[in-house]
């Protein structure tokens, strides 16, 4: 598996194969955005909603989205931030979403996206790590700690005012 960052035409735009891709990855995913929100009806995720999403997130300064690959087949999804948005108090990169193909959910592909992200901020000399996730995950929470993450803090998200945990790991 390899990381390749996601880089957009100058106007913004996917390729139109790599939006199909990203979709159905998506689309895939359709328990998790049932909790998070993030899409109106998380059973009909669309190409457009989809590359609107990335463009917002590739928006955020020092947001990188990262395409996991194995054998040329898109498996997972991460978005990264160099360090938070809002609070300069905080000196680590954070780790936005992970999102890893449902159907291929449970082969590892979870733990090597998330070690290869990991390994990127470590050879940058960064020290720690930190990611967000929702109160109403417990499955995600508990992914995480099986990673070596620890609960650092608990308050609402920047962009919906949802409740989460914070977490963070020393690289």
């Amino acid at each position: 598996m390899f990381l390749e960052p996601l880089t957009p035409a100058e106007d913004g735009a996917l390729p139109g194969p790599l939006l199909t891709e990203l979709t159905a990855l998506y689309a895939s995913n359709h328990a998790f955005f049932a909790l998070s929100g993030d899409f109106p009806d998380p059973y009909d995720i669309r190409a457009e909603q989809v590359a609107r999403a990335l463009a917002d997130e590739l928006a955020v300064p020092g947001a990188q989205v990262l395409l996991a690959r194995s054998e040329g087949r898109l498996v997972a999804v991460a978005v990264t931030l160099d360090q938070h948005p809002v609070r300069a108090d905080d000196p680590d990169p954070w780790i936005g979403l992970l999102l890893v193909d449902a159907r291929v959910q449970r082969a590892g592909w979870g733990r090597r996206a998330a070690r290869a992200v990991e390994e990127r901020f470590r050879a940058a000399g960064r020290t720690g790590v930190r990611l967000a996730v929702l109160a109403n995950n417990p499955k995600g929470a508990a992914f995480w700690a099986a990673l070596g993450y620890e609960v650092i803090d608990r308050r609402d998200d920047l962009g919906a005012g949802r409740p989460c945990t914070v977490l963070r790991k020393p690289l």
